[in-house]
């Protein structure tokens, strides 16, 4: 996938990691109840694309143009194969709890009940509260330990914006004022009803395909541990992640209508849309290519390398079930690519 502007970065880091570890941590630490989570509200997203089909033919079209030129930007779900070896299986996920993600399709169900071995990115997020206690022993991955407070790097506006931000959902400032900024702008970017669900212990799809797999028996492997997920984010500047904080409260409600735009293209399988969607939805920054070239190449393609490395080894023994953020499989450096690289044949499933 080409640069962006960074004024998309605040929505690319809802697309690119598990948000939801970052909610659950906040929750931990501050002990929101379900009850005060499941106030916040429904599903209310739009899709942007079908208020801009019509308000704007010609972007949309556009749009629709530069997703089409993403390398393997259609599909979700991909046959891998070498000579020698039973095929195994790639579904790109989505780290959410909606049920229309969780309800796999037959054929996708299908490889994932006749697998040996269940690939996910990490597979400590099968046990949330001792990957939770384990992260807690890095403090400095998650909050500054210099002093520093959230508040004392944000203007006044924003201060008060994302105070208003958390307390929506149930989360008050004070206690987590110093959490970095990223984790912060996790929570507040996720819908009211995202939190409800998880409030309610319901699963992301990383999370029950893996849970379902070990209840059938079968081996669950991780690519990656949450402290390197965690660092990933960890070695990027602080006034990065400022900024991305605070574009996130300046989008306010428009996240709910992003995450549904993506949650439809995930669904239809345009997952090269993603890209040109977001674009649409933040206004370009001409001075910030630097930074978003940075985020890119440490959170998506350095990721993706590691995805591929590690998970060929697993591939190559057949008769897996591999899954990862369905934004690591698009593009020229991206998963799909990169095994094609280490000689697997990787097709696409209708």
């Amino acid at each position: 996938m080409r640069p962006a502007s960074s004024g998309n970065v605040a929505l690319w880091l809802i697309a690119a990691i598990h948000v939801l570890l970052a909610a659950l941590l906040i929750a931990t630490l501050v002990s929101v109840s379900p009850a005060s989570a499941a106030d916040a509200g429904a599903c209310t997203g739009r899709n942007v694309l079908d208020d801009l089909k019509i308000s704007d033919p010609a972007r949309y079209e556009q749009v629709v143009r530069e997703g089409d030129a993403v390398p393997n930007g259609k599909g979700i779900f991909w046959k891998i194969e070498k000579p020698g070896m039973k095929p195994s299986w790639l579904l790109g996920s989505m780290h959410v709890t909606d049920p229309r993600v969780l309800q796999l399709p037959p054929r996708t169900q299908a490889a994932h009940d006749a697998a040996d071995t269940i690939i996910i990115e990490s597979d400590e997020i099968l046990d949330e509260k001792k990957a939770s206690a384990a992260l807690m022993t890095k403090p400095d991955l998650m909050m500054f330990t210099d002093g520093t407070t959230v508040e004392k790097l944000l203007s006044p506006e924003d201060y008060a914006r994302l105070e208003e931000g958390l307390k929506q959902r149930g989360i008050p400032l004070a206690a987590v004022s110093r959490m970095r900024p990223w984790m912060i702008a996790s929570a507040v970017a996720l819908p009211a009803c995202e939190m409800e669900r998880k409030a309610k212990g319901v699963q992301f799809l990383d999370q029950k395909i893996a849970t379902d797999a070990l209840a059938k028996g079968k081996q669950v492997k991780g690519l990656e541990t949450l402290a390197e997920q965690l660092q990933a984010m960890a070695d990027l500047p602080t006034e990065f992640h400022m900024k991305s904080l605070i574009q996130t409260l300046e989008l306010g409600e428009k996240m709910n209508d992003v995450v549904q735009t993506m949650t439809d293209l995930y669904l239809s399988g345009d997952i090269g849309m993603t890209m040109p969607m977001l674009k649409t939805v933040s206004p370009d920054s001409k001075d910030d290519t630097n930074d978003y070239a940075a985020f890119e190449q440490r959170i998506i393609l350095d990721r993706n390398k590691i995805m591929a490395e590690r998970g060929a080894p697993i591939l190559a023994n057949g008769n897996a079930f591999m899954t990862v953020g369905a934004l690591h499989l698009p593009g020229e450096a991206g998963v799909i690519e990169l095994l094609r690289k280490q000689g697997f044949t990787v097709t696409a499933v209708n």
